[in-house]
């Protein structure tokens, strides 16, 4: 494990919640809490210059095989949330932590976490360390 210290691998995205994404009483329902990371996600990997689609032409997925979520207080519909993504590891899989605030009070709603693991596209093997090509895009040395 690597993890990140002395470096702002992170990204924030801002997102008003819409009412196709809340259920019958104005909360929003709990799965879309992963759409929610996925946008601050691909801000993030967009940031080191390492989207989805580099990373499929670099020849390898990254599938999401862990997520974590905790639910400390309900985002509702028309409400403004920040979303933050900040790269925690990166040498054997790609963990990734986020923050939902409250935009205006900045209280938090949510927390967690997803782990990602690399995968070649041409052997369709996992990789058991992280592509040199991730930890060129992150300027460290591999």
């Amino acid at each position: 494990m690597n993890a990140v210290s002395g470096r702002a691998w992170e990204a924030q995205v801002e997102i008003q919640i819409p009412f196709h994404d809340v259920d019958a009483m104005g909360i929003a329902w709990h799965g879309h809490y992963l759409k929610y990371f996925e946008i601050a996600r691909c801000a993030l990997l967009e940031s080191i210059g390492y989207n989805y689609k580099q990373m499929g032409e670099s020849g390898y997925a990254w599938p999401i095989v862990g997520v974590r979520l905790r639910y400390p207080a309900p985002a509702r519909f028309g409400q403004r949330i920040v979303v933050r993504a900040a790269i925690k590891e990166f040498e054997h899989r790609l963990r990734i932590a986020y923050v939902i605030n409250d935009a205006e009070t900045g209280r938090r709603l949510t927390r967690g976490s997803t782990v990602q693991v690399a995968v070649d596209l041409a052997t369709n093997e996992t990789c058991f360390a992280s592509p040199r090509v991730l930890l060129e895009r992150l300027g460290v040395d591999a």
